[in-house]
């Protein structure tokens, strides 16, 4: 058996409707994001986010935030 080859965008389109249809919305997504590349520098945007708090600082906002 013989099969067409179809465009990557309709495989994909495909896809993400058996994922949704199965496991639902927020799990699809959640499956998704896995594999979303990300951008920026983390460690520099850490430094400059956290650079005048100290660590207790830092855990106590967690901890409040939580």
């Amino acid at each position: 058996m013989q099969q067409s080859i179809k465009p990557l965008t309709e495989i994909t389109a495909k896809a993400i409707q058996v994922l949704y249809k199965e496991i639902g919305i927020v799990n699809t997504v959640r499956f998704l994001n896995q594999f979303t590349v990300g951008h920026g520098d983390y460690t520099k945007e850490r430094e400059q986010l956290f650079a005048d708090l100290t660590l207790e600082e830092i855990i106590t906002e967690m901890k409040r935030l939580h």
